[in-house]
């Protein structure tokens, strides 16, 4: 069961009737299922398609979604994600960019090279040969961790079935995910983390209950009540829509046994407020697209761990190191790398990309940070965003964390203002119901001088990305315009 997706039949011989994707009430079970990945994997091969191939998935969040994702797998081909929402011109540009054999789209789709998984389409999986021998290699590479891309040169480092079997092995033994959970599909499943749980819960054999965005806050907590959903993954900008809503004085997700969000990070008080009132076994997920988790940050973790990302994930190998390569001592604050069995080797394709982000068989995801003596990791911002003013290093997260510490400010974010005399200065964007001059103030009781902002920005609202990750490249076009 080299393969990932031939561990589906194992599940349908072993559990045939256990439900294995609920979607609008209706059960695919770990017999159906498998036998529907074999024979779209083989109606594949009818078009054409050969182990090795690119396979463009631009198809909505639906049990389907995660059929093909699988029966390219299956298949030997390389699933290339593509948000079925973008516009042709951005499935274009990611499906050129791998060079696509084809792209699976829904019926009405307007994309040129798309194949419509119409009804005519499911009539031929229906009749294709369930039985063809397929690949068990698993060097292959199975999927493409798209890191960016809508435009511009695409690029993603493409996981093997190995590398991905390894993920979901450290998803199982560093975040409790095992086969008798119920997990409530509520991500996308063009994200990384929203395609990766709902594959590994298939392939371990749970069950996969669908429950797609768009929604509002109280469906989702009625869903994940009417359907027993033990275990979910939601991003930052959905925790906190859930926190706005009305303190009821009890956890807004009783039975949950894991709520685990990655994507961003929260500041340390939202994930306060997320145990408190959401779920108490909360996990807090870092990782990239690229290189796959790299700690977590569970409510068992005590007051040492505030600010921090929490502790390395099973079997990554996690260090801090300078400009040389070089590991720095316990609290320094250096480039974050790391390695293991469920990190890519490479970019598809892309030496550059490569030259970039390897070196020594490390992947460095392009993140600052520092690790105490007791393990824990805390972010200082990305090696691009640090700012040098003077020849002095200042990092945003130290800058942010202060201004965050204010009570009257909800949000902030900084970044390198340019500066003619001092090469780099700090500007600071901040939300909340705040005083530019107490918080200019507050700044100076807090930050050595050289650290102080230059200019503080009120803002009614961050710009920030679906993920709840702030866009700073929106906040320098801001700061553009004020000059």
């Amino acid at each position: 069961m080299a393969n990932i997706a031939s561990m589906l039949d194992h599940q349908a011989r072993r559990k045939p009737d256990h439900p294995a994707i609920i979607e609008n009430g209706v059960a695919l079970t770990h017999a159906a299922l498998a036998l529907k990945v074999r024979r779209m994997a083989s109606h594949l091969l009818d078009l054409g398609v050969a182990e090795g191939d690119v396979v463009g998935i631009a198809l909505r969040d639906s049990a389907d979604h995660i059929v093909a994702n699988m029966a390219v797998a299956r298949m030997g081909g390389i699933v290339a994600p593509i948000d079925h929402r973008w516009a042709d011109a951005e499935k274009a540009n990611v499906a050129d960019g791998f060079d696509a054999r084809v792209v699976l789209v829904e019926p009405g789709d307007t994309l040129g090279a798309g194949v419509a998984v119409d009804d005519a389409f499911q009539a031929a999986v229906a009749a294709a040969d369930p039985d063809r021998t397929f690949t068990e290699d698993e060097r292959l590479p199975m999927v493409l961790s798209l890191s960016s891309g809508t435009t511009g040169r695409p690029k993603g480092p493409a996981l093997s079935h190995r590398q991905m079997r390894s993920r979901w092995v450290t998803q199982f033994v560093s975040l409790g995910f095992n086969e008798r959970d119920r997990y409530l599909s509520a991500t996308p499943l063009y994200f990384g983390g929203g395609r990766s749980f709902t594959m590994s819960a298939v392939w371990c054999g749970a069950t996969v209950v669908m429950f797609p965005p768009p929604y509002g806050p109280q469906d989702l907590i009625r869903a994940a009540l009417d359907q027993e959903a033990t275990t979910t993954l939601l991003v930052p900008t959905i925790l906190r829509r859930l926190l706005a809503e009305p303190d009821s004085g009890t956890p807004l997700f009783p039975k949950l046994r894991v709520l685990l969000s990655t994507g961003a990070i929260l500041h340390e008080e939202e994930r306060i407020a997320v145990m408190d009132r959401l779920c108490p076994s909360f996990i807090n997920y870092y990782g990239s697209s690229e290189g796959g988790g790299v700690s977590i940050l569970t409510s068992q973790h005590g007051a040492e761990a505030a600010g921090s990302v929490g502790q390395a994930v099973f079997n990554t190998r996690l260090e801090i190191v300078d400009s040389d390569h070089k590991p720095v001592a316990a609290g320094e604050i250096g480039r974050i790398r790391y390695r293991g069995p469920g990190v890519a080797s490479g970019f598809y394709k892309n030496p550059e990309a490569d030259r970039e982000a390897y070196h020594d068989g490390w992947f460095y995801p392009g993140d600052l940070g520092r690790v105490d003596d007791a393990g824990y990791l805390f972010l200082a911002g990305r090696s691009k965003e640090m700012i040098i003013r003077g020849g002095a290093n200042i990092y945003p997260a130290e800058i942010e964390a202060v201004l965050l510490s204010h009570p009257d400010v909800a949000d902030a974010a900084v970044i390198g203002w340019p500066s003619a005399e001092m090469g780099e200065e700090i500007a600071a964007f901040v939300t909340g119901n705040v005083s530019v001059d107490d918080l200019m103030a507050y700044c100076g009781e807090k930050l050595a001088a050289y650290k102080r902002p230059k200019g503080i920005f009120p803002l009614e609202e961050m710009p920030k990305s679906d993920l709840g990750k702030i866009q700073k490249a929106a906040l320098k076009a801001l700061l553009s315009k004020a000059q």
